[in-house]
């Protein structure tokens, strides 16, 4: 795994780096700044782009357009985005933008280094990871809408591990059941979520979608 980071925090993305190549894990480039990650990307074409949210110059979204442009750049480039903070806007509009190889982690979470590399594995093999902590403040504001309305609490429990990125072994671990079980869990939520199967879309990212905007409002 082919790795760029991008963080302003030299302390940080020293310790990032570090702590990578300790796994193994090949880091090709580190910038401080937008520009200099862009290039980086371009030059290494890497597999995953570790991305602070806030850079220079004015800190604000900085990270976040260069990700996007490096995605447009590298359509199939996985982005792990780091967060000194839950920004709940940004958790939505992430998926959003396109669910596959993307992930939302807090940065405190880089300290936990089991659950760090394992959303950083689960981003680079494609997947969907929100950190569990902006999932948990986006469900103090929820409201329901009528589809999940008719969710079990059990369901929801379900669909609130599909939120933080789980598949379903680990969900499965998670709540102490079987495979089958989720899997008819699942079955159930895509049912009353009027979710039918088609090509077009990833139903399982819809859901997660709709979920965590409702849970915005």
């Amino acid at each position: 795994m082919r790795i760029v980071i991008a963080e302003d925090d030299a302390l940080l993305r020293e310790g990032v780096a570090l702590l990578l190549k300790a796994e193994g894990l090949d880091v090709v480039a580190t910038a401080e700044g937008p520009d200099a990650f862009l290039a980086a990307v371009d030059e290494h074409r890497p597999d995953v782009a570790i991305v602070d949210v806030r850079m220079p110059p004015t800190h604000t979204d900085e990270g976040i357009v260069a990700a996007v442009e490096a995605r447009r750049r590298q359509p199939e480039l996985a982005v792990l985005v780091l967060s000194a903070y839950v920004e709940q806007a940004f958790a939505t509009d992430l998926l959003a933008s396109g669910a596959a190889g993307l992930g939302y982690l807090l940065k405190e979470r880089v300290g936990r280094v089991e659950s760090f590399l394992e959303a950083l594995h689960r981003v680079a093999a494609g997947g969907t990871s929100i950190d569990p902590d902006v999932v948990a403040q986006l469900m103090t504001r929820g409201r329901a809408d009528a589809g999940l309305e008719r969710l079990t609490s059990r369901e929801r429990e379900v669909l609130d591990l599909m939120a933080q990125g789980l598949g379903n072994a680990a969900i499965a671990e998670r709540l102490v059941v079987t495979d089958g079980a989720v899997h008819k869990h699942i079955r159930s939520i895509f049912s009353k979520l009027d979710l039918p199967p088609t090509e077009q879309t990833d139903r399982r990212v819809v859901a997660v979608l709709r979920y965590l905007e409702d849970l915005r409002r």
